[in-house]
C-alpha cells in the first residue's frame, strides 16, 4: 500500500520540492495552497503516484478539516504530514512598532495552523495504528534575531517547542516527529532581499558559500520519512550550509 503525504504550501518553492521528492519515493501526494488552482500537479503526477490539490488556508479550522477529509476520501489514509505553509510579515517593522494585526497574521499560519493541523492529523494517525511522520519546516530564525521581523522569529521559535511536544506525545504510537531548519534558501520569499544575501554569502556568511536550494531541504525531508530513522524522534536538522556552527 502506498503511503500518503500531505504537504502544506506545496505549490511552489520548498513545499513543491518536498512534494516532488516524496512523489519520487512512491508516495501519493496531497498539496495545499490558498489559490483556486495550481500548475504544480503535472510535475508531480509524472512520478506515477496519485496527486490531489486541496485549496486550503491552514489558519482556518474548516479548511483543516476539509484537507483531512478530502485526503481520506481520495487515498484512505495519511502517513506523512509536512507542515511547510508559512508567511513572512506583510511589512517588516521594528519590534517596537509591530501591531497585533501583524503578529496575528504570522502566528495564525506559521504557528497556530501548523499546531492544530498536526493535532488533527495525529489523531487520525493513531486510529490507523501504523505509525507515521510529522515534519515541521522551521527556519534558522528559530534562534537568530531579526528585530525588523520579530513576529516571524517568534513563530519559528515556538514551532520548535511544538515539535518537541508532539515527538514526546506520539513516540509510543510510532509517529516520529522532526523539525527541519532551512537557512538562506533561494525562493520567492528571499527574492526581495537577494542582493543582501548575495553579499553575505560571498563574505562567508556560512561555511558552504552558496545559496541553499529547495531541493536541499526536500532531500532531507525524504530521508527522514524513511524507515531507517525509526529509532529517532524530536530531532532538529539544520539545512543551512553550516550557518549554525559557531566560528571565530
Amino acid at each position: 500500500m502506498k503511503k500518503c503525504a500531505i504537504i502544506t504550501g506545496g505549490t511552489r518553492g520548498i513545499g513543491l520540492a518536498i512534494a516532488q521528492s516524496l512523489a519520487a519515493a512512491g508516495c501519493n501526494i496531497v498539496i495545499t495552497g490558498r489559490g483556486e488552482s495550481t500548475d504544480a500537479l503535472p510535475t508531480l503526477s509524472q512520478h506515477g503516484t496519485g496527486v490531489l490539490y486541496v485549496q486550503s488556508d491552514v489558519s482556518k479550522p474548516a479548511d483543516r478539516e476539509k484537507l483531512l477529509s478530502q485526503t481520506l476520501d481520495r487515498f484512505g489514509r495519511v502517513d506523512i504530514l509536512v507542515n511547510n505553509a508559512g508567511v513572512a510579515p506583510r511589512e517588516r517593522r521594528d519590534i517596537l512598532d509591530i501591531t497585533e494585526a501583524d503578529f496575528d497574521f504570522v502566528m495564525d499560519i506559521n504557528l497556530k495552523g501548523s499546531f492544530f493541523l498536526s493535532q488533527l492529523v495525529a489523531k487520525h494517525m493513531l486510529t490507523q495504528n501504523s505509525g507515521g511522520r510529522i515534519i515541521f519546516i522551521s527556519s534558522i530564525s528559530a534562534y537568530v534575531s531579526s528585530t525588523n521581523r520579530g513576529e516571524y522569529c517568534i513563530s519559528k521559535a515556538a514551532l520548535s517547542m511544538v515539535r518537541t511536544l508532539f515527538a514526546d506525545r506520539l513516540a509510543e504510537a510510532g509517529v516520529r516527529v522532526f523539525e527541519v531548519r532551512p537557512g538562506v534558501i533561494q525562493t520567492d520569499m528571499t527574492a526581495v532581499v537577494s542582493e543582501k544575501y548575495d553579499k553575505l554569502i560571498a563574505e562567508g556568511f556560512s561555511p558552504i558559500k552558496r545559496w541553499g536550494q529547495p531541493r536541499d531541504v526536500a532531500g532531507v525531508v525524504a530521508v527522514l520519512c524513511r524507515d531507517e530513522f525509526d529509532f529517532c524522534t524530536g530531532d532538529v536538522i539544520n539545512v543551512d550550509g553550516g550557518y549554525h556552527i559557531r566560528r571565530l
